[in-house]
């Protein structure tokens, strides 16, 4: 049941002008003020630690002084830095002086008259001076200021550089490489579970990279390209970094997307350059993921054939063609649209090799629980069996999220394991949103959604075509105000007229239920009656189930033909709703009942609700009672 529409207008919200982001120009100015701040900053503490600013400069003296404190006793030590003279008095002070240039101490102190006697007590010590300091302390002044310049120089032009860089890197693909030798990527065919015959096909693509010579020799060439087809979240990702994985050999992934730019001949160049990267590595794997995305039939885009899309597609083909006999590089490839694809990638020597993957069946949906339910930890009483049960064209990706979905509501709830109640409260939140606690109903509009439900659930029980009802609830959930989850008891591939038949008047069984109920009808059908319609039109439009318009498809009808779809489409759910009012008026007292009981307890799973059935003279539906009509068929 879908909530109401209706709301109450809500008040303009003023217009907020967008803020003004910095563009090029403001970060120009930017870079240029931090540069000047770097280099004042820099200039300072250079003259800072070269100057007198670092510590306090010792006193300097004339050599006369110090030819005077030696003969006095004063001086305990003399180091000898060049022409520059360190004192160390006897009072631990520290002076310092200069000789005569290219003289020695020695000579210089018995100009002034030195005693030799005092000049033995005093301690003197000549420091070598290296090359490199020397010429470091020669050149500093000069490449200082040239070093502080080259900073500043390469600070502002640091944008541009790396524009310079991207344009250098701009045709390049960037595929994402899993390495086979990296165990904690590698994906093998033991860790996809369901899709058995898709394996079956991929396993020639894994022979022939670990062993080429046995086709070659026998002058057999294997594919190409394999095409991996099926609905969104069926696994060909996967499958396809498992054939990489079992062969051992590196695969490159890259979406069909990242191919396209705005300029034209970016897409082809990144083509070239996967693929002359995928044969310095071969043998390898490229796979395409979303080929579609590039790979829709020519001919269709603005600017004829010189858009960016078909210029890329048109490499990608030629790239493929020109493979050689030996070369092993095998591409794959994932949609699940092939019906938009161009012809030219589907013939012969291109993507030849079409594997489809169906959604899982029960047999197969326990297999990817049970592979999903690795490291968690469960409680004694769940049955995944039940789960796969329960979860009929769930894709494996559904699964993942259901298990994990699992978790998140035991971890919410403080507790260590994940039980069986977790994942059938988190089958319902995959499939429908979560419970939406503040969405809660006043007293009548909870028995109207009661009643809405438990005419759906009626009609549903006594018709022989319609799947069997698991759980009634009117908790609001998504953007639904209650729901019905019925459920077949096995897998099916097709569907008959007369399933479509009875699902068109279970839908229709809320909306009688009100209509006859409260003598009103609501919003809450609104749903219900959009899902039907498109149903009925699609039996008479698509599936030839018409009995005026005969084995016919319309795809665009003539004003004439659509007026008779329009009857038929009537026709159709009228009969319907005569059939879903008929069981309500005479199943009238297990309606007040279901609803009541649902208005009680606002959850009522299949075992109760099959009580209820029984206790008002209605046999449930069981497994054996479904009836199935052989006929013969011709493909």
């Amino acid at each position: 049941m879908a909530p109401n529409p209706k709301q109450a207008p809500k008040a303009p919200r003023p217009r907020r002008s967008m803020p003004q982001l910095p563009g090029r120009g403001d970060s120009f100015w930017l870079n240029l003020a931090t540069a000047i701040v770097v280099l004042v900053l820099l200039a300072g503490a250079y003259s800072y630690f070269t100057g007198a600013g670092g510590t306090a400069a010792p006193t300097v003296v004339p050599v006369s002084q110090v030819a005077s404190d030696i003969n006095a006793g004063k001086i305990s030590s003399i180091v000898v830095d060049g022409d520059t003279l360190n004192l160390t008095y006897t009072d631990k002070s520290e002076k310092t002086s200069k000789k005569e240039p290219d003289s020695s101490l020695s000579q210089t102190l018995a100009n002034y008259s030195v005693d030799k006697a005092a000049l033995d007590k005093v301690t003197l010590t000549i420091k070598q001076q290296s090359a490199w300091q020397f010429w470091l302390e020669a050149l500093a002044p000069f490449l200082a200021p040239l070093l502080l310049i080259a900073f500043f120089v390469w600070y502002l032009s640091r944008q541009v550089k790396g524009a310079g860089m991207q344009a250098f890197s701009f045709g390049q693909s960037k595929p994402r490489l899993t390495d086979p030798n990296d165990a904690a990527s590698r994906v093998t065919f033991k860790d996809v579970a369901g899709a058995k015959e898709a394996k079956e096909e991929l396993l020639e693509i894994v022979d022939f990279l670990k062993n080429p010579k046995k086709f070659l020799d026998i002058g057999a060439r294997i594919p190409k390209g394999i095409l991996l087809m099926g609905a969104p979240g069926t696994g060909k990702t996967l499958l396809a970094r498992a054939v990489a994985g079992e062969a051992g050999v590196p695969f490159f992934s890259i979406s069909g997307s990242e191919f396209v730019e705005m300029f034209v001949g970016v897409g082809a160049s990144r083509v070239r350059d996967l693929f002359l990267t995928a044969k310095k590595a071969a043998p390898a794997i490229i796979f395409v993921d979303e080929i579609d995305a590039v790979g829709r039939v020519r001919g269709t885009g603005v600017g004829g054939g010189n858009d960016e899309r078909e210029q890329t597609l048109n490499q990608i083909l030629v790239e493929m063609d020109g493979f050689e006999p030996n070369e092993k590089v095998i591409v794959m490839a994932a949609t699940n649209r092939p019906d938009v694809l161009d012809p030219a990638l589907l013939r012969p020597g291109r993507f030849d090799r079409r594997v489809v993957i169906d959604l899982p069946d029960r047999g197969d949906r326990l297999d990817i629980l049970t592979i999903h339910a690795r490291k968690k930890p469960f409680a004694e009483d769940v049955n995944l069996s039940v789960v796969a049960e329960r979860t009929p064209g769930f894709s494996g990706a559904d699964l993942f999220s259901l298990m994990n979905e699992a978790a998140i509501l035991a971890a919410r709830e403080n507790r260590k394991t994940i039980g069986q109640f977790d994942l059938i409260r988190s089958i319902e939140k995959v499939m429908l949103g979560p419970e939406r606690k503040s969405h809660v109903l006043n007293k009548k509009e909870k028995e109207i959604t009661a009643y809405h439900e438990a005419g759906h659930a009626l009609v549903a029980s006594l018709l022989p075509y319609a799947d069997p009802v698991h759980k009634i609830s009117i908790i609001s959930r998504g953007r639904a105000a209650g729901y019905t989850l019925k459920l077949p008891f096995e897998d099916r591939r097709m569907q008959s007229k007369k399933e479509f038949l009875d699902d068109i008047a279970m839908s229709l069984g809320g909306y009688v239920a009100e209509k006859m109920v409260f003598d009103d009808v609501t919003t809450g059908a609104s749903n219900d009656l959009m899902v039907l319609t498109n149903l009925a039109r699609s039996m008479v439009t698509s599936y030839g189930m018409s009995d005026k318009l005969g084995t016919m498809t319309f795809a665009e009808p003539s004003e004439k033909a659509a007026a008779e779809i329009d009857a038929e489409v009537k026709k159709i759910i009228g009969e319907a709703y005569a059939k879903a009012e008929d069981i309500i008026t005479t199943h009238r007292k297990a309606l007040n009942a279901i609803a009541a009981q649902l208005v009680d307890k606002e959850t009522i799973e299949r075992e109760e609700f099959e009580k209820l059935l029984i206790v008002n003279g209605i046999t449930p539906k069981k497994k054996e009672e479904i009836v199935i009509e052989p006929k013969v068929v011709n493909f």
